[in-house]
């Protein structure tokens, strides 16, 4: 199997980088941090000129590469980098919902826009107790007139104060844990009825709590079927796994060169550090759980766009687990070779390993893709 990126989406990867290096400094990315929507919306619209942001949905806008490689060729970059622009929520996320779900009224309205850097969303599906469970559901909808009424709460919805619109998930029957009877609807951020209650994360990006009093939405706001929304929501939440291993990969590689060349430049007992052979081995430590991450990143990606559910989710899930604690292992042992540089806030080695510990959390910890790997087997 070619596990080479073609010549198209090396191209990318490389101007990406060149942008990111030159135009994304550690300095700036702490100013972009400090404004009121803590990203840049100049840098956002340069995204859209490089042509990043219609990636995941660009069959229906172009000929870019539309698969899930094209989106971790991407991701990996905006690790590196330690983007905090919301890429992750509007493109993967929300546009990829829209792509597979969407009607044609939707995917021709919403995906330019998207793709445009016009149009930010933000998917409100977690609820306060639910944990990683994607069919535990309580927020409501009931059929009114012609459109519906939705009643509910949603939390930690990631970009969720800045969205333009939210995709929020809704029970129009079953009970709160069945599979069938979710929907999901298009919302706008500003309708009457919502409250959004927005907080910085420990990874210094942006979240939010929802709350949804008696908002209206038309019948033309409903994202696919009625009822049926549970295995789209899964499959969105797939490749966003996907992308999140590729970001994790970005950043484990960039702290392996950060931490070889401080072993080269920091001296002690009159030699440099790099020089002790112990401190060598838990560096080729680090390079091989590293590599060993990018390539269950690429089995994620290739499973990402597959139509087979079971054997989808278990490839993603044994990635996300093996990603999430070769990125605790890489993060940790970049911390202690930096020794007390490592954790201060001046350094960009503390920021990369924050990151990590948010993107293990993020739509299942290793533990819990762990146990979903076990559960698979035992009923296989």
């Amino acid at each position: 199997m070619d596990f080479d990126y073609q010549e198209e989406q090396l191209a990318l990867q490389q101007t990406l980088d060149r942008f990111i290096r030159s135009e994304y400094s550690f300095e700036r990315r702490r100013n972009i941090i400090a404004s009121p929507d803590g990203f840049s919306r100049q840098v956002w619209s340069k995204f859209s000129h490089l042509g990043i942001l219609g990636i995941p949905f660009s069959g229906h806008l172009g000929d870019i590469d539309a698969t899930a490689i094209g989106t971790m060729v991407v991701m990996e970059i905006l690790g590196r980098g330690l983007v905090v622009e919301p890429y992750l929520t509007t493109v993967v996320l929300c546009g990829g919902l829209i792509r597979d779900a969407g009607s044609v009224l939707q995917r021709e309205t919403l995906l330019p826009l998207v793709a445009g850097g016009s149009l930010l969303m933000a998917l409100g599906h977690h609820e306060p107790g639910t944990r990683y469970e994607l069919n535990h559901v309580a927020t409501r909808a009931r059929t009114e007139g012609r459109g519906y009424v939705i009643d509910g709460a949603k939390s930690v919805v990631l970009g969720g104060d800045t969205a333009d619109k939210l995709i929020v998930s809704a029970r129009t029957s079953g009970d709160s844990r069945n599979d069938l009877g979710i929907s999901l609807f298009v919302v706008d951020a500003t309708a009457p009825g919502v409250r959004i209650h927005g907080y910085p994360t420990h990874d210094a990006r942006r979240a939010a709590d929802v709350e949804l009093a008696a908002v209206r939405v038309d019948s033309d706001a409903l994202v696919g079927e009625r009822d049926q929304a549970l295995p789209v929501i899964e499959r969105a939440v797939d490749y966003s796994i996907a992308a999140l291993c590729a970001e994790a990969v970005g950043i484990m590689s960039a702290l392996n060169e950060m931490t070889l060349e401080y072993l080269r430049v920091r001296r002690q007992f009159g030699q440099a550090i790099g020089s002790f052979q112990a401190l060598q081995h838990r560096v080729v430590d680090m390079v091989i759980a590293t590599e060993q991450a990018r390539s269950m990143a690429m089995l994620a990606a290739m499973r990402a766009d597959s139509i087979d559910a079971a054997k989808r989710r278990f490839a993603l899930s044994a990635a996300k687990a093996y990603v999430g604690q070769a990125a605790r292992r890489v993060g940790q042992e970049a911390v202690q070779l930096h020794g007390g540089m490592g954790v201060v806030d001046e350094l960009i080695v503390s920021h990369y390993f924050k990151r990590l510990t948010m993107i293990n959390a993020t739509f299942g910890d290793a533990d819990h893709h762990l146990g979903c790997v076990s559960d698979r087997l035992l009923t296989a």
